[in-house]
């Protein structure tokens, strides 16, 4: 959850106080459900659970007509403290991202040759059709990206970045193992180098 708390106190910090509906619309907009693995339904027990550890602070509860009550949100100073921590390490450290691809990938030899040229090249098809939609959405045209910082848009062009370099990545490694490299399921049992 370090993510999703990195992610809820800098938000709250930056807009307090603030409405837990707004924290999930602005995160949602910020499509962190796909680059951080923070789901919708998680925001809010994230607010709660920061809440119950002293890291934020209710504000106020209000009711308007028949609509769920909301709280709005204040950060505290122990979860200031939290966020700068979480901020540091964050932006000082290297963690790989995590791809159950990895996982996959540690088994190639058990597909067979033609099965894992295939699989590599398509993809590289996702990843690139991935990137075409994300240069599209994040473009000079794309008028949802008018209101958020620039440092946002730059987050888009690191991810933009990753996927092209694992596409070619995979076109390279299928190209290897199309030459004959490595060993498949049903080829000989020795090892190839």
């Amino acid at each position: 959850m370090s993510t999703t708390r990195l992610l809820i106190l800098g938000l709250v910090k930056w807009l307090q106080p603030v409405h837990g509906y707004d924290v999930r619309r602005e995160l949602m907009s910020w499509n962190v459900d796909q680059w951080a693995n923070v789901q919708p339904g998680s925001i809010y027990h994230a607010l709660r659970k920061l809440t119950d550890e002293g890291l934020l602070a209710e504000v106020a509860t209000e009711q308007v007509g028949s609509r769920p009550a909301r709280t709005t949100y204040r950060v505290t100073a122990k979860g200031d403290r939290e966020f700068e921590e979480l901020l540091r390490k964050y932006w000082w450290e290297y963690k790989q991202p995590i791809d159950p691809f990895g996982a996959a990938f540690s088994f190639l030899p058990a597909l067979p040759r033609r099965e894992a040229i295939a699989a590599l090249r398509n993809r590289a098809r996702l990843l690139e059709t991935f990137v075409a939609g994300l240069q599209e959405a994040t473009g000079p045209d794309a008028g949802w990206m008018k209101d958020k910082p620039t440092h946002v848009s730059w987050t888009f062009e690191l991810t933009i970045d990753r996927a092209e370099v694992e596409a070619a990545w995979c076109r390279r490694t299928a190209d290897r193992i199309e030459a004959g490299e490595g060993v498949h399921t049903g080829e000989s049992d020795s090892i190839q180098t």
